[in-house]
């Protein structure tokens, strides 16, 4: 059986990560995402915090 879960952040669908038998792969839903292809984590929660790394490291538009 698959596990599967959405990552969301704040307006963002970051991506899925599904499970294996060894770990959690990364599966892009947005560009801003996409350095995170086919990585591995731990868990779940470990892929949420890396989409949230990515996120929080953009630069915001100023005005």
């Amino acid at each position: 059986m698959t596990e599967a879960y959405i990552i969301e952040i704040n307006n963002h669908t970051a991506g899925i990560v599904t499970r294996d038998k060894r770990a959690f792969r990364f599966f892009s839903s947005e560009r801003l995402f996409d350095s995170l292809e086919g990585r591995e984590f731990r868990s779940a929660r470990d892929a949420e915090r890396a989409a949230r790394a990515l996120l929080s490291e953009r630069p915001r538009p100023q005005g």
